[in-house]
């Protein structure tokens, strides 16, 4: 019979636990890929759970925008006890560049119409806002740091405090998804959303164990 593998100790099995930042209060609904704005910490009840099931002793990430670091400390607030977050750039939410601050519907009102963002409709996974970055891009550089830090972190459970576009990247990555696909995912504020890296033969590759789990209705 062959033994469950330890997954703190056995370096071919590294969990990574990708959870969804805090909401950010917005009723505007601005795009705000690299926009910095305050998440709302407030929901208790759900920080709690979360920090009841995350487990001890992982690596703990965030990444440079303040709404992950924001929760990370709110989880440390409910009882999650973690060494201090290492900030990930690669990690960040994808690059919408010109149109960061704005609305998709005042981006459609422009007269005449904006044929950037025509453009970007007939294939919004592939191609990039005006100085920002495609989702495309946002999938191998995540894709990239997953290798990475799964390398780094061997064996070890990975706290990842990230945002919705880096979530679908990674699922896109563990599943071998065109990232167009990868787009369909819903991914909640406060969401987590399991993934696990394994390098023992003959299951090498990646497991999803949950996507879009939320701790209350």
């Amino acid at each position: 019979m062959t033994p469950t593998p330890d997954p703190v100790t056995d370096p071919a099995l590294t969990r990574w636990w990708l959870l969804r930042h805090a909401p950010v209060p917005d009723p505007e609904g601005r795009i705000i890929g690299r926009s910095d704005p305050d998440a709302h910490c407030g929901d208790v009840e759900d920080l709690e759970a979360l920090a009841r099931l995350l487990p001890p002793h992982a690596v703990l990430l965030t990444t440079p925008l303040r709404r992950t670091g924001q929760t990370a400390r709110a989880l440390a607030a409910a009882g999650l006890r973690l060494p201090r977050a290492v900030e990930e750039p690669d990690l960040q939410e994808q690059h919408f560049g010109a149109w960061e601050g704005l609305t998709w519907g005042g981006l459609a009102s422009v007269d005449p119409p904006d044929p950037e963002l025509a453009a970007f409709w007939t294939d919004p996974a592939h191609r990039a806002p005006p100085e920002g970055e495609s989702f495309a891009a946002v999938t191998a550089r995540v894709g990239a740091a997953l290798e990475r830090l799964s390398a780094a972190h061997a064996g070890r459970d990975i706290v990842a405090v990230v945002h919705a576009g880096t979530v679908r990247a990674a699922l896109a990555v563990a599943l071998d998804l065109d990232p167009a696909h990868a787009l369909r995912f819903a991914v909640e504020p406060l969401s987590l959303t399991r993934l696990d890296r394994l390098d023992g033969s003959p299951c090498a590759g990646w497991r999803v164990g949950c996507v879009n789990t939320l701790m209350t209705p």
